[in-house]
């Protein structure tokens, strides 16, 4: 049994490590202003994507989001956030959420249109990090950081601050200091 075992994992290992290997793709997503955000334009700089919510009792990571902003985009890292209603949390529309993130918390990070992340409607990214990854946001302010070369370094759920020591240490790692 325990050759069986051995010689089945044997077997599988490239594939698995194929697997997590897998770049993001060359993919766009859509500014809450309406232009395209290519992740290709962040070639080169890691990027912390997180899918976000307005009515969520996570919605406070916003200001977290925005320190590590101000703390690290002159370095070169991108905080993206993604706002979606998957969990039923978000507000009605992206001029809604636009002012509820720009004007009431001060928020100064990219931020995408109200966009899929789960399911068969999920964003090509979410569909990569699921496909290749096997990350799927369970909830609100899930955190998926990429690096320059386009890997992914780490995933974090709700539960884990943007700036918490593992992501920040993730971050650091990634900037090269």
């Amino acid at each position: 049994m325990q050759r069986l075992l051995l010689a089945l994992l044997i077997a599988i290992w490239p594939l698995a490590a194929t697997a997590t290997a897998s770049p993001v793709p060359n993919l766009d997503f859509t500014a809450i202003t309406g232009e395209a955000l290519p992740l290709s334009a962040w070639r080169g700089r890691p990027v912390l994507v997180v899918n976000t919510a307005s009515r969520c009792g996570f919605t406070r990571q916003y200001q977290d989001m925005q320190a590590l902003h101000d703390r690290y985009a002159a370095r070169g890292l991108v905080v993206l956030a993604v706002p979606s209603d998957d969990f039923r949390q978000e507000l009605a529309s992206d001029a809604e959420v636009e002012a509820f993130c720009r004007i009431e918390l001060g928020v100064e990070v990219p931020l995408t249109r109200i966009t899929p992340v789960t399911g068969q409607d999920a964003h090509p990214f979410y569909r990569w990090l699921r496909e290749a990854h096997g990350h799927i946001p369970s909830w609100n302010f899930n955190k998926a950081l990429i690096g320059p070369d386009g890997q992914l370094l780490g995933f974090w759920g709700s539960r884990t601050r943007p700036t918490s020591r593992p992501i920040t240490r993730a971050i650091e790692a990634a900037l090269g200091s």
